[in-house]
């Protein structure tokens, strides 16, 4: 009996380099049914996050897809010297409508992993910051042709939010940074991993 692999959707950041790879992968994901939408993004990664990324990069493409294990090979076709990343959304804490397009999107790792009642007081926490239009929680997976100096320890506890808003990416950045102390001030520790500011809507 084959044993039942379990696929998620999520969102991939992959480097976009303006080479042949960043500009194939572009093309591929734009055409395929996968991929929900398609962003052309900056991210800025936190004081905490970036010594285990050390091939990062500015400018990345970000998609929403739907199912993981396709996005997995394309990456390994498409791997780069840039690392990519996959966030695979296993529990949705929720999602809602919110005025305003997505606008930025907010990536952090719990450092105590993820006890039932914490993940509930952290949902009920975002819930309150009216500009989140989802919340999900996940795990990660790097592709990169580097390998890093450091093993990034809380892969398995990633939680990714979407924000909508008309201001500034530097005003929204300003709104995450509060909703992330407001989860601390409870004794949760979530630290930003990654910010993406959306530049262009691809797809």
């Amino acid at each position: 009996m084959s044993k039942l692999k379990l696929s998620y959707s999520g969102y991939v950041c992959a480097p976009y380099l303006h080479n042949h790879d960043s500009v194939e992968l572009k093309e591929t994901w734009t055409k395929s049914k996968n991929i929900e939408k398609i962003y052309f993004v900056t991210g800025t990664f936190s004081s905490e996050s970036k010594p285990y990324f050390s091939y990062s990069t500015n400018h990345y493409i970000l998609a929403k897809f739907k199912d993981g294990e396709q996005i997995l090979k394309d990456l390994t076709v498409h791997n780069q010297k840039k690392t990519s990343f996959v966030f695979n959304i296993k529990d949705d804490l929720f999602q809602r409508e919110v005025k305003g397009d997505t606008h930025f999107i907010s990536v952090y790792y719990l450092e105590y992993g993820d006890e039932g009642d914490d993940l509930q007081d952290i949902a009920n926490l975002l819930l309150k910051r009216d500009k989140i239009e989802m919340a999900g929680l996940g795990n990660m997976n790097t592709f990169c042709l580097n390998s890093s100096k450091f093993t990034f320890p809380y892969s398995e506890h990633i939680v990714v939010i979407e924000v909508a808003s008309e201001k500034s990416h530097q005003s929204v950045n300003k709104y995450c940074d509060q909703t992330r102390r407001d989860v601390n001030r409870k004794g949760m520790a979530m630290t930003n991993l990654m910010s993406l500011s959306i530049l262009d809507k691809l797809k």
